[in-house]
């Protein structure tokens, strides 16, 4: 993690911003020597599985109705 004072991300801050982005590593500001605030960098949210195949798969014939084929579970 890197630590920077404000006065130096305030005159530069649009490079800082683009290193975090970059880096994927905070930055931390600090103010008199002290830990003041932290920058993370955003993560874009991952894709779930749910409806990764809508569109793409086609259902042949009618798959509501019961079947005529009685199992072993039934029994």
């Amino acid at each position: 993690m890197k630590e920077i004072p404000i006065s130096e991300f305030i005159a530069n801050c649009h490079f800082f911003l683009e290193q975090v982005e970059q880096s994927g590593q905070p930055l931390t500001l600090l103010k008199d020597g002290l830990p003041y605030t932290c920058i993370l960098p955003c993560f874009p949210k991952k894709k779930t599985l749910f409806g990764m195949h809508s569109g793409k798969i086609e259902i042949h014939g009618d798959i509501v109705s019961p079947i005529d084929v009685e199992w072993d579970a039934m029994k």
